[in-house]
Protein backbone atom coordinates (compact mmCIF):
# COMPACT_ATOMS: atom_id res chain seq x y z
CA UNK A 1 0.00 0.00 0.00
CA UNK A 2 1.09 2.96 -1.16
CA UNK A 3 0.55 6.64 0.91
CA UNK A 4 0.33 10.18 -1.13
CA UNK A 5 -0.48 12.93 0.80
CA UNK A 6 -0.96 16.15 -0.81
CA UNK A 7 -3.33 18.93 -0.04
CA UNK A 8 -4.47 19.47 -3.73
CA UNK A 9 -7.58 16.94 -4.63
CA UNK A 10 -6.33 17.18 -8.15
CA UNK A 11 -2.83 16.23 -7.61
CA UNK A 12 -4.15 13.19 -5.35
CA UNK A 13 -6.50 12.26 -8.32
CA UNK A 14 -3.70 12.24 -10.93
CA UNK A 15 -1.21 10.62 -9.06
CA UNK A 16 -3.47 8.08 -7.41
CA UNK A 17 -5.08 7.12 -10.81
CA UNK A 18 -1.52 6.37 -12.70
CA UNK A 19 -0.41 3.96 -10.06
CA UNK A 20 -3.58 2.31 -9.39
CA UNK A 21 -3.48 1.93 -13.44
CA UNK A 22 -0.05 0.02 -13.02
CA UNK A 23 -1.72 -2.18 -10.40
CA UNK A 24 -0.55 -0.56 -6.82
CA UNK A 25 -2.72 -0.72 -3.44
CA UNK A 26 -3.18 3.72 -3.59
CA UNK A 27 -4.14 5.69 0.05
CA UNK A 28 -4.51 9.08 0.41
CA UNK A 29 -4.21 12.14 2.97
CA UNK A 30 -5.04 15.63 1.99
CA UNK A 31 -3.02 16.86 5.07
CA UNK A 32 0.06 16.37 6.98
CA UNK A 33 -2.23 15.73 10.35
CA UNK A 34 -4.93 13.27 8.57
CA UNK A 35 -1.50 11.64 7.20
CA UNK A 36 0.23 10.76 10.54
CA UNK A 37 -2.98 9.41 11.48
CA UNK A 38 -3.57 7.12 9.30
CA UNK A 39 0.27 6.20 9.51
CA UNK A 40 -0.63 5.42 13.31
CA UNK A 41 -3.04 2.79 11.93
CA UNK A 42 -2.06 0.87 8.95
CA UNK A 43 1.83 -0.08 7.43
CA UNK A 44 2.99 1.60 4.33
CA UNK A 45 5.81 0.54 1.81
CA UNK A 46 6.11 4.21 0.48
CA UNK A 47 5.15 7.61 1.34
CA UNK A 48 4.76 10.04 -1.60
CA UNK A 49 4.70 13.76 0.25
CA UNK A 50 4.13 17.16 -1.07
CA UNK A 51 6.41 20.01 0.10
CA UNK A 52 4.49 23.03 0.03
CA UNK A 53 0.69 22.07 2.45
CA UNK A 54 -0.64 24.40 4.83
CA UNK A 55 -0.35 23.45 8.88
CA UNK A 56 2.34 21.07 9.09
CA UNK A 57 4.40 20.83 5.75
CA UNK A 58 6.25 18.15 4.18
CA UNK A 59 9.35 18.67 5.99
CA UNK A 60 7.57 18.03 9.11
CA UNK A 61 5.43 15.06 8.98
CA UNK A 62 8.28 13.32 7.03
CA UNK A 63 10.21 14.34 10.75
CA UNK A 64 7.63 12.81 12.39
CA UNK A 65 7.30 9.40 10.74
CA UNK A 66 11.15 8.86 11.06
CA UNK A 67 10.53 8.84 14.84
CA UNK A 68 7.67 6.30 14.66
CA UNK A 69 8.93 3.13 15.36
CA UNK A 70 6.57 1.29 13.07
CA UNK A 71 7.12 3.51 10.10
CA UNK A 72 10.54 5.21 10.44
CA UNK A 73 12.00 2.27 7.82
CA UNK A 74 9.21 3.83 5.41
CA UNK A 75 11.03 5.14 2.43
CA UNK A 76 9.60 8.68 1.47
CA UNK A 77 10.06 10.77 -1.84
CA UNK A 78 9.21 14.46 -1.65
CA UNK A 79 7.00 16.27 -4.83
CA UNK A 80 7.50 20.03 -5.34
CA UNK A 81 6.75 22.10 -8.14
CA UNK A 82 7.67 25.32 -5.35
CA UNK A 83 10.81 24.59 -3.50
CA UNK A 84 13.27 23.49 -6.00
CA UNK A 85 15.74 25.11 -4.51
CA UNK A 86 19.60 22.74 -4.00
CA UNK A 87 18.76 23.87 -0.12
CA UNK A 88 15.13 22.66 0.42
CA UNK A 89 16.37 19.39 -1.63
CA UNK A 90 19.19 18.72 1.00
CA UNK A 91 16.48 19.91 3.89
CA UNK A 92 14.05 16.62 2.22
CA UNK A 93 16.82 14.47 2.90
CA UNK A 94 17.99 15.24 5.63
CA UNK A 95 14.58 15.30 7.03
CA UNK A 96 14.02 11.31 6.13
CA UNK A 97 13.63 11.40 2.08
CA UNK A 98 14.93 8.93 -0.01
CA UNK A 99 14.57 10.68 -2.88
CA UNK A 100 13.23 14.33 -3.86
CA UNK A 101 11.43 14.52 -7.43
CA UNK A 102 10.51 18.12 -8.95
CA UNK A 103 6.80 19.02 -10.60
CA UNK A 104 6.40 18.44 -13.18
CA UNK A 105 7.26 14.51 -13.34
CA UNK A 106 7.85 12.26 -15.88
CA UNK A 107 5.62 9.33 -15.62
CA UNK A 108 7.64 6.63 -16.65
CA UNK A 109 10.85 7.85 -14.07
CA UNK A 110 8.73 8.45 -11.39
CA UNK A 111 6.80 4.86 -11.93
CA UNK A 112 10.47 3.41 -11.92
CA UNK A 113 11.32 4.56 -8.55
CA UNK A 114 8.06 4.20 -7.27
CA UNK A 115 8.92 0.13 -7.99
CA UNK A 116 12.39 0.29 -6.88
CA UNK A 117 11.29 1.72 -3.71
CA UNK A 118 8.46 -0.58 -2.92
CA UNK A 119 10.32 -3.27 -3.49
CA UNK A 120 13.57 -2.68 -1.43
CA UNK A 121 10.92 -2.06 1.55
CA UNK A 122 9.53 -5.27 1.27
CA UNK A 123 12.84 -7.24 1.22
CA UNK A 124 14.19 -5.46 3.98
CA UNK A 125 10.60 -5.74 6.03
CA UNK A 126 11.53 -10.05 4.85
CA UNK A 127 14.98 -9.43 6.24
CA UNK A 128 13.71 -7.71 9.43
CA UNK A 129 11.18 -10.58 10.00
CA UNK A 130 13.68 -13.41 9.33
CA UNK A 131 16.08 -11.52 11.69
CA UNK A 132 13.44 -11.18 14.28
CA UNK A 133 12.63 -15.48 13.76
CA UNK A 134 16.20 -15.40 14.27
CA UNK A 135 16.74 -13.50 17.52
CA UNK A 136 13.53 -15.80 18.88
CA UNK A 137 15.01 -19.31 17.75
CA UNK A 138 17.72 -18.38 19.56
CA UNK A 139 16.38 -17.29 22.53
CA UNK A 140 14.68 -20.59 22.65
CA UNK A 141 17.73 -22.77 22.14
CA UNK A 142 19.79 -20.88 24.92
CA UNK A 143 16.52 -21.46 27.19
CA UNK A 144 16.64 -24.90 25.95
CA UNK A 145 20.51 -25.64 26.14
CA UNK A 146 20.56 -23.80 29.86
CA UNK A 147 17.54 -26.21 31.04
CA UNK A 148 20.33 -29.11 29.62
CA UNK A 149 22.72 -27.96 31.49
CA UNK A 150 20.65 -27.84 34.59
CA UNK A 151 19.75 -31.39 33.74
CA UNK A 152 23.63 -32.22 33.35
CA UNK A 153 24.16 -30.53 36.78
CA UNK A 154 21.74 -32.40 38.40
CA UNK A 155 22.79 -35.24 36.82
CA UNK A 156 26.61 -35.11 37.74
CA UNK A 157 25.48 -34.37 41.23
CA UNK A 158 23.31 -38.38 41.44
CA UNK A 159 26.40 -39.98 39.55
CA UNK A 160 28.32 -37.98 42.29
CA UNK A 161 26.60 -39.59 45.05
CA UNK A 162 26.23 -42.66 43.23
CA UNK A 163 30.09 -42.75 43.25
CA UNK A 164 30.16 -41.99 46.98
CA UNK A 165 27.63 -44.79 47.50
CA UNK A 166 29.85 -47.61 45.35
CA UNK A 167 33.18 -46.17 46.62
CA UNK A 168 31.95 -47.05 50.53
CA UNK A 169 28.49 -49.27 50.53
CA UNK A 170 29.53 -52.08 47.43
CA UNK A 171 33.09 -52.08 48.64
CA UNK A 172 32.67 -52.58 52.51
CA UNK A 173 30.86 -56.38 51.40
CA UNK A 174 33.86 -56.93 48.45
CA UNK A 175 36.27 -56.64 51.57
CA UNK A 176 34.76 -58.96 54.09
CA UNK A 177 34.47 -61.59 50.98
CA UNK A 178 38.02 -60.99 50.48
CA UNK A 179 39.05 -61.55 53.95
CA UNK A 180 37.30 -64.03 54.72
CA UNK A 181 37.85 -66.05 51.70
CA UNK A 182 41.88 -66.05 52.49
CA UNK A 183 41.27 -66.69 56.30
CA UNK A 184 39.26 -69.95 54.88
CA UNK A 185 41.98 -70.88 52.35
CA UNK A 186 44.63 -70.62 54.80
CA UNK A 187 43.04 -71.97 57.63
CA UNK A 188 41.24 -74.44 56.56
CA UNK A 189 41.78 -75.35 52.88
CA UNK A 190 45.55 -76.41 53.18
CA UNK A 191 44.84 -80.66 52.81
CA UNK A 192 42.60 -79.57 50.17
CA UNK A 193 43.66 -78.34 46.98
CA UNK A 194 40.59 -78.70 44.85
CA UNK A 195 38.54 -76.32 47.39
CA UNK A 196 41.34 -74.36 47.91
CA UNK A 197 41.29 -73.59 43.96
CA UNK A 198 37.92 -72.25 43.99
CA UNK A 199 38.36 -70.11 46.98
CA UNK A 200 40.99 -68.64 44.85
CA UNK A 201 38.79 -68.03 41.56
CA UNK A 202 36.46 -66.20 44.68
CA UNK A 203 39.09 -63.87 45.78
CA UNK A 204 40.54 -62.93 42.40
CA UNK A 205 37.11 -62.20 40.74
CA UNK A 206 36.10 -59.92 44.00
CA UNK A 207 39.38 -58.07 43.65
CA UNK A 208 38.17 -57.30 40.13
CA UNK A 209 35.34 -56.24 40.81
CA UNK A 210 36.96 -53.58 43.52
CA UNK A 211 39.42 -52.46 40.97
CA UNK A 212 36.63 -52.21 38.64
CA UNK A 213 34.25 -49.78 41.28
CA UNK A 214 37.48 -47.65 41.84
CA UNK A 215 37.57 -47.03 37.96
CA UNK A 216 34.36 -46.32 37.96
CA UNK A 217 34.44 -44.09 40.78
CA UNK A 218 37.94 -42.53 39.23
CA UNK A 219 35.26 -41.81 35.61
CA UNK A 220 32.59 -40.00 37.47
CA UNK A 221 35.29 -37.76 39.50
CA UNK A 222 35.57 -35.86 36.20
CA UNK A 223 32.50 -34.90 35.73
CA UNK A 224 33.74 -31.74 38.53
CA UNK A 225 34.28 -28.69 38.14
CA UNK A 226 37.64 -27.75 37.24
CA UNK A 227 40.59 -26.11 38.80
CA UNK A 228 43.51 -25.54 36.87
CA UNK A 229 47.00 -24.71 38.40
CA UNK A 230 50.87 -24.19 37.06
CA UNK A 231 51.91 -27.90 37.26
CA UNK A 232 55.61 -29.26 36.67
CA UNK A 233 54.99 -32.95 34.42
CA UNK A 234 58.01 -33.93 35.33
CA UNK A 235 57.32 -34.31 38.99
CA UNK A 236 53.93 -35.39 38.06
CA UNK A 237 55.68 -38.43 36.60
CA UNK A 238 58.34 -38.80 38.96
CA UNK A 239 55.66 -39.17 41.65
CA UNK A 240 53.69 -41.79 39.66
CA UNK A 241 57.09 -43.42 39.10
CA UNK A 242 57.19 -44.01 43.01
CA UNK A 243 53.37 -44.90 42.80
CA UNK A 244 54.22 -47.75 40.66
CA UNK A 245 57.70 -49.05 41.57
CA UNK A 246 56.84 -52.35 42.84
CA UNK A 247 55.07 -53.04 39.10
CA UNK A 248 58.19 -51.37 37.56
CA UNK A 249 60.40 -53.80 39.37
CA UNK A 250 58.26 -56.70 39.06
CA UNK A 251 58.62 -56.14 34.95
CA UNK A 252 62.37 -54.92 34.95
CA UNK A 253 61.12 -52.17 33.00
CA UNK A 254 63.54 -49.34 31.25
CA UNK A 255 61.94 -46.15 31.38
CA UNK A 256 63.28 -42.94 29.88
CA UNK A 257 61.89 -39.44 30.64
CA UNK A 258 62.89 -36.40 28.89
CA UNK A 259 62.24 -33.03 30.32
CA UNK A 260 58.56 -32.25 30.82
CA UNK A 261 57.28 -28.59 31.38
CA UNK A 262 55.36 -26.40 33.13
CA UNK A 263 51.68 -26.14 32.03
CA UNK A 264 48.26 -25.50 33.42
CA UNK A 265 46.33 -28.53 34.80
CA UNK A 266 44.18 -30.52 37.40
CA UNK A 267 47.19 -31.79 38.67
CA UNK A 268 45.66 -35.43 40.47
CA UNK A 269 43.71 -35.82 36.88
CA UNK A 270 47.15 -35.81 34.86
CA UNK A 271 48.74 -37.93 37.49
CA UNK A 272 46.10 -40.48 36.69
CA UNK A 273 46.77 -40.03 33.18
CA UNK A 274 49.92 -41.06 33.27
CA UNK A 275 49.39 -43.61 35.85
CA UNK A 276 47.01 -45.25 33.56
CA UNK A 277 49.15 -44.74 30.20
CA UNK A 278 52.69 -46.31 31.93
CA UNK A 279 50.23 -49.39 33.79
CA UNK A 280 48.98 -50.09 30.06
CA UNK A 281 52.90 -49.96 29.01
CA UNK A 282 54.17 -52.27 31.70
CA UNK A 283 51.24 -54.93 31.65
CA UNK A 284 51.20 -54.62 27.39
CA UNK A 285 54.30 -55.51 27.65
CA UNK A 286 56.33 -58.82 25.47
CA UNK A 287 57.37 -61.86 27.17
CA UNK A 288 61.28 -62.03 27.42
CA UNK A 289 61.54 -58.66 25.78
CA UNK A 290 62.59 -55.91 28.95
CA UNK A 291 60.02 -53.51 28.70
CA UNK A 292 61.15 -49.88 27.76
CA UNK A 293 59.06 -46.28 28.20
CA UNK A 294 60.02 -43.15 26.77
CA UNK A 295 58.32 -39.84 27.90
CA UNK A 296 58.89 -36.65 26.12
CA UNK A 297 57.21 -33.58 24.84
CA UNK A 298 57.92 -30.71 22.54
CA UNK A 299 56.18 -26.95 22.33
CA UNK A 300 54.00 -26.33 19.42
CA UNK A 301 51.93 -23.15 17.99
CA UNK A 302 48.47 -23.26 15.97
CA UNK A 303 45.82 -21.33 15.61
CA UNK A 304 43.18 -22.25 17.87
CA UNK A 305 40.14 -23.56 16.83
CA UNK A 306 37.64 -21.05 17.94
CA UNK A 307 35.45 -19.25 15.94
CA UNK A 308 36.84 -16.22 14.75
CA UNK A 309 40.46 -16.49 16.01
CA UNK A 310 43.13 -15.89 14.67
CA UNK A 311 46.04 -15.86 16.94
CA UNK A 312 48.56 -18.64 17.52
CA UNK A 313 48.18 -20.48 20.82
CA UNK A 314 51.33 -22.50 22.42
CA UNK A 315 50.69 -25.87 23.26
CA UNK A 316 52.92 -28.99 24.21
CA UNK A 317 52.49 -32.04 22.40
CA UNK A 318 53.51 -35.19 24.90
CA UNK A 319 54.26 -38.77 23.45
CA UNK A 320 54.42 -41.79 25.79
CA UNK A 321 56.33 -44.83 23.57
CA UNK A 322 56.62 -48.39 24.61
CA UNK A 323 57.71 -51.79 22.82
CA UNK A 324 55.00 -53.91 23.55
CA UNK A 325 52.99 -55.73 22.13
CA UNK A 326 51.30 -52.77 20.18
CA UNK A 327 47.48 -52.26 19.14
CA UNK A 328 45.64 -53.91 16.06
CA UNK A 329 45.14 -51.44 13.20
CA UNK A 330 41.42 -52.35 13.47
CA UNK A 331 40.62 -51.99 17.87
CA UNK A 332 42.39 -48.18 17.18
CA UNK A 333 39.54 -46.21 17.15
CA UNK A 334 38.06 -48.40 19.84
CA UNK A 335 40.58 -47.97 22.69
CA UNK A 336 39.25 -45.29 23.69
CA UNK A 337 35.68 -46.61 24.85
CA UNK A 338 34.52 -47.41 28.21
CA UNK A 339 34.64 -51.40 28.96
CA UNK A 340 36.49 -51.75 25.94
CA UNK A 341 39.08 -55.12 26.40
CA UNK A 342 41.22 -56.43 23.63
CA UNK A 343 42.32 -58.99 25.19
CA UNK A 344 40.80 -62.00 27.37
CA UNK A 345 40.64 -61.40 31.87
CA UNK A 346 42.96 -64.90 31.60
CA UNK A 347 45.87 -63.10 29.01
CA UNK A 348 45.89 -59.62 30.65
CA UNK A 349 44.31 -58.13 33.73
CA UNK A 350 42.29 -54.92 33.70
CA UNK A 351 38.81 -53.44 33.67
CA UNK A 352 38.71 -51.61 30.07
CA UNK A 353 37.55 -47.98 31.47
CA UNK A 354 41.39 -46.51 32.33
CA UNK A 355 42.42 -45.33 28.60
CA UNK A 356 38.56 -43.97 28.81
CA UNK A 357 39.74 -42.36 31.80
CA UNK A 358 42.81 -40.89 30.26
CA UNK A 359 40.55 -39.79 27.22
CA UNK A 360 38.20 -38.08 29.41
CA UNK A 361 41.05 -36.34 31.68
CA UNK A 362 42.52 -34.80 27.89
CA UNK A 363 38.85 -33.42 27.03
CA UNK A 364 38.78 -31.80 30.52
CA UNK A 365 42.20 -30.00 29.76
CA UNK A 366 40.62 -29.56 26.49
CA UNK A 367 43.17 -31.47 24.68
CA UNK A 368 43.20 -34.12 21.93
CA UNK A 369 44.79 -37.62 22.28
CA UNK A 370 45.68 -39.63 19.38
CA UNK A 371 47.47 -43.12 19.42
CA UNK A 372 50.48 -44.61 16.36
CA UNK A 373 50.58 -48.42 16.53
CA UNK A 374 51.68 -51.53 14.83
CA UNK A 375 50.46 -54.88 16.26
CA UNK A 376 53.65 -56.41 17.65
CA UNK A 377 55.80 -53.22 17.61
CA UNK A 378 54.92 -51.24 20.88
CA UNK A 379 52.38 -48.32 20.90
CA UNK A 380 52.67 -44.32 20.79
CA UNK A 381 50.24 -42.25 22.90
CA UNK A 382 50.44 -38.61 21.51
CA UNK A 383 49.21 -35.92 23.71
CA UNK A 384 48.17 -32.31 22.69
CA UNK A 385 47.69 -29.92 25.51
CA UNK A 386 47.23 -26.22 25.96
CA UNK A 387 50.21 -24.89 28.07
CA UNK A 388 47.39 -21.82 29.10
CA UNK A 389 44.06 -22.99 30.20
CA UNK A 390 42.38 -19.59 29.13
CA UNK A 391 39.00 -19.79 26.50
CA UNK A 392 40.01 -22.56 24.72
CA UNK A 393 37.46 -25.40 24.26
CA UNK A 394 38.77 -27.35 20.82
CA UNK A 395 42.39 -27.66 19.68
CA UNK A 396 44.08 -29.23 16.98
Amino acid sequence: MILIVDDKQENLYSLKTLLQLHHYEVDTADSGEEALKKILKREYELIILDVQMPGMDGYEVAETISGYSRSKDTPIIFLSAVNIDKRFITKGYASGGVDYIVKPFDADILLLKVGTFTRLYRQTKELNDIRDNLEIKVKERTKALLDVNKALEISNAELQQYAYIASHDLQEPLRKIITFSKLVSDRYLGEQPEAGKYIEKVILASERMRNLINDVLNFSRLSAVPVYSKTNLQHIVRDTLSDLEIFIKEKDAVLEISHLPEIEVIPDQIRQLFQNLISNSLKFSKKEVTPVIRIWSEEVEAVSQQPGATEKVKYCRIYVADNGIGINESYRDKIFTMFQRLHSKSEYEGTGIGLAIVKKIIQKHNGHITVESTEGQGATFIMVLPLQQQTLQTVI
